[in-house]
């Protein structure tokens, strides 16, 4: 492991290591260890800077890690702040049972998962205690996304975010990016799983690709999926014909 420069020991999550499998609470089943990003992360650790992002295709493991730090932080897996006990049905693996996070000394205890699949869920969980938050059910999807970042993604802390863009037009993404710049420049940490070569540009990000080869660092410019968006915006029809009659 490499470790990062600058304020790297003062971030809420310094590395992701093995640990002694932890034996209390419901532990998943063990098929994480079997994808290879995942395993790669159980033999040899990850080091982790104040942003980083993950990118790839469905199934390569991205939501299993950003899950797995969320919930070994103290997160609920479908998403909420640090101490939530939201939870419907249980479908997270044991990776978190398998790790151990690496803190800083005297970082921020504070977080926050954004979880875009189960944010349904959580917004009604949120009717059912009601405080001071909106009716998030009333707004759109996008807009209750963006306010929902704005009212609990503030302070200085861990905020890991899965495929956000699900809910946001491209300004919304925007808007999202300006936001998450504006965190880590506060002393915050980010970890962002995403589909969006707009989210995957965050400055200052160590972007990873992860796939059957399990996680490498790579350019920005270089990814697989800015590589396709750009050949697609050049020229539609040249994808098109392949998946049409």
């Amino acid at each position: 492991m490499v470790a990062r420069p600058g304020s790297w020991s003062m971030l809420p999550v310094r590395s992701v290591v093995a640990g002694d499998p932890k034996l209390d609470g419901e532990r998943g089943g063990d098929w994480h260890r079997t994808v290879p990003a995942v395993r790669q992360v159980l033999e040899h650790g990850w080091d982790l800077g104040a942003a980083t992002v993950l990118v790839g295709d469905n199934g390569a493991g991205k939501s299993t890690l950003v899950e797995g730090i969320a919930t070994t932080f103290g997160m609920a897996p479908e998403g909420g702040s640090t101490g939530s006990m939201h939870r419907t049905r249980p479908t997270e693996s044991g990776f978190a049972h398998d790790i151990r996070l690496v803190r800083g000394a005297g970082a921020p205890r504070r977080g926050f998962f954004l979880r875009a699949e189960t944010m349904h869920g959580f917004y009604t969980y949120l009717d059912e205690h009601p405080g001071a938050d909106p009716v998030f059910h009333e707004m759109s999807h996008g807009e209750s996304f963006l306010e929902l970042i704005g009212s609990r993604m503030m302070y200085p802390g861990l905020y890991v975010l899965d495929e956000p863009e699900s809910a946001l037009s491209f300004t919304g993404c925007l808007a999202l990016l300006q936001h998450l710049h504006d965190l880590v420049r506060h002393d915050s940490q980010v970890i962002l799983s995403t589909h969006s070569p707009l989210l995957a540009a965050l400055p200052g990000a160590t972007i990873y690709e992860v796939g059957e080869w399990g996680l490498r660092e790579c350019a920005w410019e270089d990814l697989d999926l800015v590589v396709a968006w750009r050949g697609f915006l050049d020229d539609p029809q040249r994808y098109l014909r392949h998946v049409l009659d």
